[in-house]
């Protein structure tokens, strides 16, 4: 049996190995082996880091040789001695799982410096300066990474000899002052630790990779594979590589760039970059960079072989690039090329534009945009006529496009309690850091004093497609009082603001915002999405306004019109309430036919707005309790409205109490008990067909969705009901119309008897969040109360309301696709649970067979994309 291989050189690899080496370390070897100046080292795999925890998140004895082995070859390679003070080998540690996840893991930089190859090393390189800064920077990064110090502490310890030195930039700190920083870091590690900091270089290597390891499970890499459905068993590499200084003088730097704009998509080269300084002075945004262009006048040669190096990487890989550089001494260095995060906006320019460049197909483009981006192109902008009334108060950087209005807070823990009630929140900060990922998440926009177009807060917030302004110096932020300045205003806690992530625009309060419109690259992309997808993309609406939108934005129908939801308002809710207090089917009858002209102009507007696409319509679904006052002065009210006791209501509204409501009288029940709100139903979907036909605009053909069927007997009966009705009315206005009856699988035993059920059925649509519901056996509105908890332990990768479960619900959906087309071969299937608007799960549909999705307005066109990315995947034959 052959010995698992668990380290490759960067000249073993190759862009194929993703899986094995991740992201960074497969690109890295495509890198050296096109001969391009990266910095020699190895890759441990990401069988290393799932071994990590399979073995108790220790690093099995084999593995450190193998390590131990490498670092040997290294040492070879680039003539250097690893812990020699006279000519030392150091190294920087960094992850690179499969996916990109920027900023979500960790990395150290300068691993092999201690006390003694310190001085050798100012020796070496006669600049004792760059080389105690370099040690200083290890020395925090090794205490924040791998043990868990305070990096704030460090900082303040910066800050602290700034003050005393009376300088603001930390390159202004000299020689002495570094020393001194060693010193004070050091004595900070060991009151904290109670031991000296470590020494010996193999020591600090191996912590440093375990280090990377553990933080593929540390909080913000697990919310960050949450969001973007990164599985848990992928694990991350780690990359080993010999150390280039960008901080080693004035003809030193580093930067990021991207072979074209990911904010805007337009083709040429952005990026930022400082002058002596390492990696993370950059992305951290704790100096603010200049742009790349400027480059080219400090460093015209560096400048020429980085534009070349870039556009033959963007060709090699057929996309944009997202770059990391070091020079060090006037000689260039690439540590880092990927397929670069960008906008959706970015996203679809550039997918239009590599095509029309020759340099992708059709197909491709449509692969290379998330559909979860295009939420952000979706969602309104700034109405121009309140804008141009409005007065900018500051300018930051354009870091993410889109318009945000929402109150200040300023942690990310704010944000998040304030999103939870309800409220719309712009979070500012100095700078961000991967601990704020879930403020960020939950937040309408972000305002950050420091950072440049590279920074965290611009590279995540553009993932996410979060409207991002970062790098306003201006401001000063009191954290502690919770304000903020800006030119004359102050701004505190709750204050409305609103920033405009295109032009990097800062305004006081609110400003209106007008709707989205699919025109331009976006509506060109889209139709190549149409033209390969191979299933049809419904909307959920329950009103005209919503069937509008979710028409404009593409619906080829509405798969789920909820009923009730036209119930609440105004006199509608008194005679609903009326309905439910009567106490015989005349008096129901009586208070139904209050509420027929409503559901029928309703209709009439659904139909015309979808102009005479297909409308499922699902009868009455909640338990009538839902629909009765609680509170003692909305009881009396309605006892004075209605000319009924308290004590009836009180009375009715005992009746009607359920311990578990989600399993109770509701659904179909409810026409099996009360078939008369069936045939109201009925007659309000029939007449506003017959009505809107003969206007002879549109040709409407009426679909009645029965929900929470469990068996084909009450299926049956209520269907009865429907057809009675229905043929009644039909043949009353002596016209021609045809109709269709389905139900709802949204109950286990549905999907498990689907076969006889569709004796009955001339449609199914999967109810996919009552059906996940019942099949897990937890209430959506409950289980967020413990979810979190099976997330730590990883019970649960995702929320299953969230992405559909394909193991256990994804189960029950193929028995009964496959028990219902043996059945009826002609059975219309689909899904309406907010599942259809998930990519995941519209994939899922798409290899199952389903014949549509249905999903809110605004998912439309996410689903539109990921039907479309399903079918090129996975063509059905």
């Amino acid at each position: 049996m052959s010995k698992t291989k668990y380290v490759y050189k960067f000249s073993e690899g190759n862009k194929d190995m993703r899986e094995l080496l991740g992201g960074k370390g497969a690109n890295l070897a495509e890198m050296t082996l096109a001969g391009m100046p990266v910095p020699q080292g190895f890759t441990i795999t990401t069988e290393a880091c799932t071994r990590y925890y399979d073995d108790g998140k220790t690093i099995a004895p084999e593995i450190r040789e193998e390590i131990m082995e490498y670092l040997a070859w290294l040492e070879e390679e680039t003539g250097k001695k690893f812990g020699d003070a006279e000519n030392p080998l150091l190294v920087s540690v960094r992850s690179g799982a499969r996916a990109s996840m920027p900023g979500m893991m960790d990395t150290i930089l300068n691993l092999g410096l201690n006390d003694e190859v310190v001085v050798g090393f100012a020796k070496f390189t006669n600049n004792p300066r760059f080389a105690y800064d370099s040690y200083r920077r290890f020395i925090q990064m090794f205490s924040d990474v791998v043990m868990g110090l305070s990096k704030k502490k460090f900082e303040e310890i910066i800050d602290a000899k700034k003050a005393e030195r009376g300088v603001k930039q930390d390159i202004e700190l000299d020689v002495e002052d570094m020393k001194d920083l060693v010193v004070r870091f050091k004595a900070f590690y060991e009151s904290e630790m109670h031991i000296d900091f470590p020494q010996d270089p193999k020591q600090q290597l191996i912590e440093a990779v375990r280090a990377v390891f553990r933080s593929w499970d540390n909080p913000r890499a697990n919310v960050y594979r949450r969001m973007n459905e990164i599985p848990y068993d992928w694990g991350t590499a780690v990359n080993i590589q010999s150390m280039v200084f960008g901080n080693s003088g004035d003809n030193s730097g580093t930067g990021v760039a991207f072979t074209r704009n990911p904010a805007t998509g337009e083709k040429a080269l952005f990026g930022e970059y400082l002058i002596n300084a390492q990696g993370e002075d950059v992305v951290a945004g704790v100096r603010t960079p200049s742009p790349i262009s400027k480059l080219q006048e400090e460093m015209p040669q560096v400048y020429e072989q980085f534009s070349d190096i870039a556009n033959r990487l963007e060709k090699h890989y057929k996309d944009m690039q997202d770059m990391e550089f070091t020079i060090e001494n006037g000689k260039l260095y690439m540590l880092q090329t990927r397929n670069g995060k960008r906008t959706a906006a970015a996203a679809l320019k550039v997918a239009v534009d590599l095509v029309d460049e020759g340099m992708i197909d059709e197909k491709t483009a449509v692969l290379r945009v998330e559909p979860k981006q295009l939420d952000s192109l979706l969602h309104p902008q700034f109405d121009a006529a309140a804008l141009a009334k409005a007065t900018v108060v500051g300018k930051g950087l354009a870091a993410s496009p889109g318009a945000a209005c929402g109150k200040v807070v300023f942690s990310a823990e704010d944000a998040k309690d304030w999103h939870e009630r309800g409220e719309r929140v712009i979070l500012v900060r100095l700078e961000t850091s991967p601990e704020d990922i879930e403020g960020m998440q939950v937040a309408e926009g972000i305002l950050t004093v420091r950072g440049g177009m590279t920074s965290h807060a611009a590279v995540v917030a553009r993932g996410m497609g979060t409207c991002c302004v970062s790098g306003c110096g201006e401001i000063t932020v009191d954290y502690d009082k919770k304000f903020f300045t800006l030119a004359d205003n102050v701004v505190h806690e709750g204050d409305y603001i609103s920033i405009d992530g295109s032009t990097g625009n800062i305004y006081i309060g609110s400003i209106p915002s007008a709707p989205a419109a699919i025109s331009g690259d976006f509506g060109r992309f889209m139709s190549w999405a149409d033209k390969y997808r191979q299933i049809e993309v419904y909307t959920n609406a329950d009103n005209p306004h919503d069937a509008k939108q979710g028409f404009s934005f593409g619906a080829q129908g509405i798969g789920l019109c909820r009923t009730e939801h036209m119930f609440f308002e105004g006199e509608r809710i008194m005679a609903i309430r009326e309905m439910i207090l009567s106490e015989s089917v005349e008096d129901r009858k009586k208070a139904l036919a209050k509420l027929l002209p409503y559901q029928q102009n309703d209709f009439e507007g659904i139909y015309e707005a979808m102009e005479g696409q297909p409308v499922i319509i699902r009868f009455l679904d909640p338990p009538l309790h839902e629909f009765l006052p609680t509170k003692v002065e909305d009881i009396e009210a309605l006892s004075k409205d209605l000319g009924v006791s308290t004590h009836r209501i009180r009375k009715t509204i005992a009746a009607l109490h359920e311990f578990n409501p989600m399993m109770g009288h509701r659904g179909c029940r409810l026409a099996v008990s009360y078939p008369e709100i069936a045939e109201m139903q009925t007659t309000a979907v029939i007449k506003a067909a017959i009505r809107v036909n003969q206007k002879g605009k549109y040709t409407v053909t009426p679909n009645i969705m029965i929900p929470l069927v469990g068996e084909v007997k009450e299926l049956k009966f209520v269907k009865d009901v429907v057809v009675e009705t229905a043929d009644r009315l039909i043949a009353a206005a002596g016209i021609q119309m045809d109709y269709k009856v389905g139900t709802m699988i949204e109950v286990p035993r549905a999907a498990l008897t689907a076969g006889e059920i569709a004796t009955e059925a001339d449609f199914f649509s999967f109810g996919t969040n009552d059906l996940t519901q019942m099949t897990f056996g937890f209430s959506r509105d409950d289980a967020a109360k413990f979810l979190n908890y099976y997330y730590e332990n990883k019970i649960y990768e995702s929320d299953p309301f969230a992405h559909l479960d394909q193991k256990g619900v994804g189960k029950l959906v193929k028995m009964a696709v496959e028990d219902g087309r043996k059945t009826r071969p002609d059975i219309h299937l689909g899904i309406c649970g907010e599942h259809g608007g998930d990519p995941t799960s519209v994939e899922f549909c798409h290899n199952v067979g389903l014949d549509y999705v249905s999903c809110s307005p605004f998912r439309v066109p996410i689903a539109r994309l990921a039907a479309a990315q399903a079918a090129i995947k996975n063509p059905r034959k």
